[in-house]
Order: structure tokens, then sequence, then C-alpha cells
């Protein structure tokens, strides 16, 4: 699950400390994983040290480190490299004591040759390195205050001043502790003598990074737990740290795959089991489920599906048609994309430094939601007067790339969007195209046929939704949604699909798209729709897509297409098929 971490907690260099491969839960055996000043030996329990260090680099398992004179063997040297008799070797005698025939105590340094920890408790670590700080402020604006992680971190990565290596790590460390947030959870139950809505939900937050770093992530356990327990010194307090430190240790005697496992063990339902090795909750996986099947596909696919939402999405970029241009991208080491034109996927690093980025004419968009503005674009309309609309423009990706390829061809968009904040984040995204192209209007997407009466040609509307398809992107959002959620949206959803077909002129075409394949978002509000509305037809809708995608891109195992009763079809996208969040679209024509 990890790239490229290194040992951050006592190795000042940054250099790496690896454990075997990337398989769940492939972990170095004890003391083979000790480079740089912060290793440790495991204890006794099987816990690493936490890293401890004193300027004769002597450390036990509670965080100091042994001279190279403490290591196993037929016999001991002592310090003038003498071999001690056979009767000091290590173990027990035969009767059981650990005594020697001397009456000493095996392994056990004189008075003179023993050494201690330099540092006194008002001397430990009090605090995180900067890439972890990073990740505890972003899990902690997600959790406290409701806030998107995909917005909030790459702020705190810029307030942070942090380099490319160390965004990276606070990247996947905030995700994967947002997306494993239920797994994790779990996890902790077993090792925390309390309920854990009983801790201090900082505290809390903390432990869910470090148990990302012991069970997920290549980073070694001492390191894990050292910089833990100082960023709760730093953050919240000393009096949590002790906590801190003795419920990670517990989490570091068994590998992800061995506590997997248990926890799966425990669970005599096969949804619950698949919640908990998957993270994701199990009316989440039950919905999917269906929707695999109400769109003709494998419902093994499942567990497919769910991995694809548990590994960090590629970076697609878009240069707006006629606008913008991507060879400077694949100069850089992008690839072209695979679904749709002008589109590319990022080789890494800040995407913001490409040409183009910064004036808005090189954009991240994921290839799906690119895929969806291109089919409204490439829709049949009868005698096209070029009017298009964006119900539900903001935050304003698809409404640019809809008024590029408008500008295109001599059309006008106007771009929808209820909030007035959210209004001003679309204007800014318009911003590249000629002014003349486009015009924005803040209010109610219900509103807009009374005051633009059925004069659009092509109209979007990209519904509010759950999000269930966008979990790669927002991870923390699988734990926010409840099935309840499904319903209060769905009367939205249904009103909006009336009011952009009442706002559709006789001829035009309307596409109904979400970011969710939940059948309740999808084709149930669809068939709703069409019993109230009975002068509308459904369009071959895959058709159109295959027309806008790069040839043969959606053919074979990648058809997208599934027949809705009464003619046409709809598209479901999915993450483990496209690589793409999971968009679903259908296009209606109002009959003249």
């Amino acid at each position: 699950m990890s790239r490229d971490q290194h040992d951050r907690g006592g190795n000042p260099s940054g250099g790496r400390s690896e454990r075997r491969g990337q398989g769940p839960g492939d972990r170095r055996g004890p003391g083979n994983d000790r480079r740089g000043t912060g290793g440790g030996r495991r204890d006794a329990e099987g816990a690493r040290g936490h890293g401890s260090r004193q300027g004769s680099g002597d450390a036990r398992g509670s965080g100091t480190r042994q001279g190279s004179s403490d290591r196993p063997g037929s016999g001991d040297r002592n310090r003038s490299g003498e071999r001690s008799g056979a009767g000091d070797r290590r173990g027990p005698s035969r009767d059981g004591s650990r005594r020697n025939a001397r009456g000493h105590e095996r392994n056990r340094r004189s008075q003179q040759e023993r050494s201690y920890s330099a540092q006194a408790p008002a001397q430990r670590r009090r605090s995180s390195d900067p890439a972890r700080l990073t990740a505890f402020q972003a899990l902690r604006a997600v959790n406290s205050e409701d806030a998107y992680g995909n917005l909030v971190l790459p702020r705190l990565v810029r307030e942070n001043r942090l380099d490319r290596r160390d965004a990276a790590f606070a990247t996947e460390l905030a995700y994967g502790a947002m997306r494993w947030q239920g797994t994790w959870d779990a996890v902790l139950e077993k090792c925390v003598d309390r309920p854990l809505d009983q801790l201090d939900p900082a505290v809390l937050d903390a432990l869910r990074l470090g148990v990302h770093q012991l069970l997920a992530m290549r980073v070694p356990d001492h390191a894990a737990l050292d910089a833990t327990v100082g960023l709760v010194r730093g953050e919240v307090g000393q009096g949590p740290a002790g906590l801190v430190n003795a419920v990670l240790r517990k989490v570091a005697r068994q590998n992800l795959e061995e506590w997997l496992e248990q926890l799966t063990a425990e669970q005599s339902d096969e949804l619950r089991r698949m919640a908990v090795r998957h993270a994701h909750p199990a009316w989440e996986i039950r919905a999917m489920r269906r929707a695999l099947r109400v769109n003709g596909r494998d419902t093994a696919e499942i567990e497919a599906l769910l991995e694809a939402d548990n590994e960090p999405p590629s970076v697609h970029l878009v240069a707006l048609p006629g606008l913008g241009s991507l060879d400077a991208a694949v100069d850089d080491g992008a690839r072209a994309g695979d679904l749709v034109p002008d589109s590319a996927v990022s080789a890494g690093g800040d995407v913001h430094r490409i040409p183009g980025t910064r004036e808005g004419v090189v954009r991240v968009q994921d290839a799906g939601s690119q895929l969806v503005a291109r089919v409204l674009a490439e829709a049949p309309v009868q005698e096209d007067a070029g009017r298009w609309a964006d119900l539900c423009a903001g935050p304003g990706g698809k409404a640019a790339l809809l008024a590029a390829l408008a500008n295109e061809r001599g059309a006008t968009l106007l771009a929808n969007e209820v909030s007035e904040h959210r209004g001003d984040l679309v204007r800014n995204a318009l911003a590249p195209v000629p002014e003349d192209a486009w015009q924005v209007r803040v209010g109610d997407a219900r509103d807009v046929p009374g005051a633009e009466p059925a004069r659009f040609d092509r109209v979007l509307v990209d519904v509010p939704c759950t999000g269930l398809g966008a979990l790669r992107r927002r991870p923390e959002a699988r734990w926010r949604r409840t099935p309840s959620d499904v319903g209060n949206l769905a009367g939205i959803q249904r009103q909006l699909l009336d009011a952009a077909l009442d706002a559709t002129r006789p001829g035009g075409v309307t596409l109904y798209a979400t970011c969710s394949p939940h059948t309740a978002e999808t084709h149930d509000v669809l068939q709703e729709v069409l019993e109230a509305h009975g002068d509308v037809e459904v369009l071959d809708t895959a058709e159109l897509a295959r027309s806008a995608a790069l040839p043969g891109a959606l053919d074979g195992e990648r058809t997208v297409g599934h027949e809705v009763p009464g003619g046409g079809t709809s598209v479901q996208l999915w993450p483990h098929v496209h690589g793409t969040d999971a968009m679903f679209m259908v296009a209606l024509r109002r009959r003249s």
C-alpha cells in the first residue's frame, strides 16, 4: 500500500528502512531493519522500541540500542574482547536458574559497564515531523469540522511548506488513515480498555495515524511509535502519551493480515467480513454489489471494486479544447489518457507546475467527468441554436470543459450554482474561456425553467449525490454517509431532473449524471421521472459515450451500456474497469 516511505522518526538523514514487499503485514524480523540512528530491537512482547537514543548508541527494547557487545552467540565477549566461559552462555541452566556457577545473572553487565538513556523525561520528543503533523491536522479538520480531505490537505501541504517527499508521505498517511478508519477502529477496540468514543477525539485521530503506519506503510515500528507519541505530546499533551504508546505497542504485536484474520473470524456475516477487510460500511458494499448486477456486471467483481476504491487514484489532466495543451505535461513524464481526447495521466509531483495549470487551461479532472461533458456536447440536437446550460455547475470543472467546447462551436453556456460562494468558484473556473461564451447564474436550479423557459438545446444536470462513486478521491465520505442520505437525496435528484427537462426545448437533450452507482440515485430516479414525463425518450447513451471517447476505449470488457426499459441505454463507469470514478449518465431527448 506504500511506495517510497522512509524512516522519519529519529533519522534526520531520511534514509529508508523498508519492510519486505508490499503485501499485507509482511514485516521484517526483529533486528533486521535498523538503518539510521533510531533503530531498535523488538522487546519480549514483539514491539519495537520507540527510538530513544544516547550518545554511545546503546539501546534496548524500550528504545535504547544495545551495543555491539550484546549479541547472541555461543558466548558473549566482554569489553576487552575476551569470550566468557561456557558456563556464562545465554538461556537458563538445567535447574531453571538464570545465574551461573558464580551466582552472577547471565547477560547482565556489571555496574561499570551499564549505560543509561541520556534523556530525562523533560527531554523526550515533544513534537512530530512536519509530514506527520500535516496529516494529523488534515485528519482533525475532516473529523472535527466536516472538512473534505481532498480540499484541506493540499492547503496544509502548502502552508507547512512540505517538500515533495514529505508531501507524498503526508498524503499517503492522511488519506490512508481516512480510508481505513473503520478497520483501524476495529483494531483499536481490541487494544484500548474503554469505548473509543470516550477517548479525546484528537488522541483517537493520532492513534489512527499510528495504526496506519504500523500496519499499512513501510515505516519501522519504532519510528511509528516514537513519532506518534511525540505528536501527541506536542499537540495534545503529556498525559495521553503513555496511553498512545501502550496501545500502539499492542497493535504492533500482529501484522495486518493477522489482525484481519482475527477480526473477520469474529464476523458471521459475509458482508461484515468484507467490510472489515476492505474498509467499507456493509450497507455500501450491499448497494455496490446490487449496482453491479443491475448494470449487467458479475457481482463477483465486488472485491475488485472495493480494492480499487482503496487505491490512490491516478491524477487525470485535461486541456481545455482550443485553449490549452498537454505537450509540456507529456514531456515531463505524463502519459496520454486512454479514455477521452485531450487528456493525460500525471506522472506525479506538483501538477500546478505544469504549464497551463496556473492559467486554468490545463486542469485536474477525472476522466469520467470529462466524458460526461463530451457526451453532452456530442449528443444530436434538432435545430441546434447553441444554447447550453449546466444547472449544478459548482465547483466548475465540468462547466469549464463545457464552456470551452461551446466556445469552439459558437455556442454559449449558462452555468447555474445555488450558493454565492460556489458561484465564485465557477466564475474562477470559467475565467480562461472567452467571456462571451458563458455566464454564471446564482440560484436554485429548480427555478431555472421559470427564469429561462424551455430555451436550452443541451442541459447538464450533475446532481448532488452520496459520492459513493468517488471514494478513491474522497476517502472520508464512506464513513460520513448513511442509508438515510440516499433517500433524502433521491427526492432532490428527481426534482432537479424534472427542472432540467422543463428547461430543455423540444428536440433538445438533457444529460442526467451523478457520481454514485447506487441504483436509488440512478436507475430508480430515471424510471420515476420517465413515468412522469410522457414526452421524453432515452437515447443510446452508450453509443454516444463510445463516439465521444477515444476509439476502442469502451469496447470489450470496458463496455458501459445497459438497456433501459422502454428503449435506449444508460452508462455506468467503474473504478476497477475504467480507472475512473463510478460516474452514471443517461441522455434524454424532449420530443418535438
